[in-house]
């Protein structure tokens, strides 16, 4: 190998950037640094059929070179605990360490989800305690841990609400009414509970349209679903007339959770007359959001609804915590569990630090940061919407767009600028949407430096100074992709 070869070799291994860096693979002859037990030693004999026929291609790499290998890999990627993560409607904020310590003690990470019940007795009361917090602080007093995402905490939310209108000889009702700045689960939701959609149109302000949906309330209509902040950052300032002329009608109200962060502490969705509502802990209350791993989207319910949540309920009977495997007008276990404990624990040590006295912070802060961003980047960026946001803050294209340049460009160049984009394109309602949500834990300096950031790319597109903005980006690893071809045609095996 020659000197420039070798030290190109070097670069991609070590990381710096180069052509040879964007080698995803790293492999080289050596065997012998592999050793597989054969197939025999642990596989019974009604499955040796499917054994290989020829040795896995598996790399020969040393412990040194498989570490730098992932090493390399993780260095690669941006996370919370690395930058700032501003996206919009996801609540991608940094949580404290100290909940992962939690989570870790052996009295709770080692327990069984079949064990019995005398021998989790402290885990149980920590899952009860979780109960009755979330049933406070959202105004919806029972509330069920077993939901495992946030999407499925909003199917187990409709179902409940069929199961009620059932119930009560409203089989009829299965219209159910969708802001058109709904998150896209909404109608798969929906769907899958046997009903259909009708989308409510926004009105001007962003908000739903109270003429709208009188439009559409009828005896067939089953349900509302609303989320309250809305995408757009608005709060929906109606909710009250909202909830009550559904309720006229004979149909209930499904709060989807997701902004919740905008709220807690400070307003309760059961308050605003909700009837239903998934929490999405991991974005609230302390969980690692996204990465594939595990999720958890509790569902709280007032009395109407209370008889049909799922089982085993964890219910407190004298000084002993129980799981309660039957009720009558239950929906059933929706989850083999009682609930994904590791992150629903992350939540209890939450909450339990910041305690009532303080948890309002949370809110007060979040859109404060929220309104901080937006009063810089007014002007230089259009704003949909006028007033005060909540938790995040929406911009569009339309002042850059004078000048070619559009979303996915400003979007690019913030990560050649060291920060990871907000959300793009979403809401849809709004052309060029820019979604961004700071949450509470951002301090001034890192708004300000992203704020910076962006006055800088809307400078350069005044200047005319364009190219290097559809260029963009070119620092990371990667350049930019084609992003329709990623999606159309996704290449979702490996083949050498």
């Amino acid at each position: 190998m020659s000197q420039s070869s070798a030290s190109q070799k070097y670069s991609a291994v070590s990381g710096i950037q180069h052509e040879e860096a964007l080698l995803f693979e790293h492999a080289h002859e050596a065997a012998e640094s592999i050793n597989l037990p054969g197939v025999n030693r642990d596989v019974p004999a009604s499955l040796q059929s499917f054994a290989r026929q020829t040795p896995a291609n598996i790399p020969g790499l040393s412990e040194p070179e498989t570490v730098r290998h992932f090493v390399r890999l993780s260095q690669w990627n941006h996370g919370i605990e690395t930058g700032f993560y501003p996206l919009g409607s996801c609540t991608m904020k940094y949580n404290p360490r100290v909940n992962e310590q939690v989570v870790r003690l052996p009295g709770l990470a080692h327990i069984h989800p079949d064990q019995p019940e005398d021998s989790v007795q402290g885990a149980l009361a920590l899952l009860h305690e979780l109960q009755q917090w979330l049933g406070e602080i959202s105004g919806l007093p029972h509330v069920t841990l077993q939901p495992a995402a946030g999407a499925h905490g909003e199917l187990v939310g409709l179902m409940i609400i069929r199961a009620c209108l059932d119930a009560r000889g409203d089989t009829h009702r299965k219209k159910v009414l969708v802001p058109d700045s709904a998150h896209g689960t909404n109608p798969a939701s929906a769907a899958l509970c046997g009903m259909h959609t009708v989308e409510l149109k926004s009105g001007p302000d962003g908000r739903i349209d109270l003429e709208a949906l009188k439009q559409h309330l009828d005896g067939d209509t089953a349900a509302l679903m609303m989320t309250n902040p809305n995408t757009a950052g608005a709060f929906e300032s109606d909710v009250r007339e909202i909830c009550d002329l559904v309720h006229a009608a004979g149909g209930l109200v499904y709060g989807d959770g997701a902004n919740l962060n905008a709220l807690v502490g400070v307003a309760r969705p059961g308050d605003m007359g909700i009837d239903c509502l998934h929490i999405n802990v991991h974005k609230t209350f302390s969980t690692p959001h996204g990465g594939g791993g595990p999720g958890a989207g509790p569902v709280a319910v007032n009395d109407t609804l209370a008889p049909f949540l799922p089982v085993p309920r964890i219910i407190k009977n004298g000084d002993i915590y129980q799981l309660q495997h039957s009720h009558d007008a239950s929906i059933g276990p929706v989850l083999g569990t009682p609930g994904q404990i590791g992150v629903l624990l992350r939540a209890n040590a939450y909450i339990a630090a910041f305690g009532r006295n303080h948890l309002h912070k949370i809110a007060e802060d979040a859109v404060l940061n929220a309104n901080y961003v937006l009063h810089r980047l007014k002007g230089a960026y259009d704003v949909p919407f006028e007033g005060h946001c909540k938790h995040e803050c929406l911009l569009t294209d339309t002042i850059q767009n004078r000048h070619g340049v559009k979303t996915l460009d400003i979007a690019k160049r913030l990560i050649d600028l060291g920060f990871h984009p907000m959300t793009v394109y979403f809401p849809l309602i709004v052309h060029g949407a820019m979604l961004i949500e700071p949450t509470e834990t951002e301090s001034r300096e890192t708004l300000d430096a992203f704020c910076d950031a962006m006055l800088e790319i809307a400078a350069q597109c005044e200047a005319g100074d364009t190219q290097a903005l559809h260029d963009a980006p070119v620092r990371p690893i990667r350049r930019r992709l084609d992003e329709t071809q990623a999606a159309r045609n996704p290449v979702l095996v490996w083949a050498d």
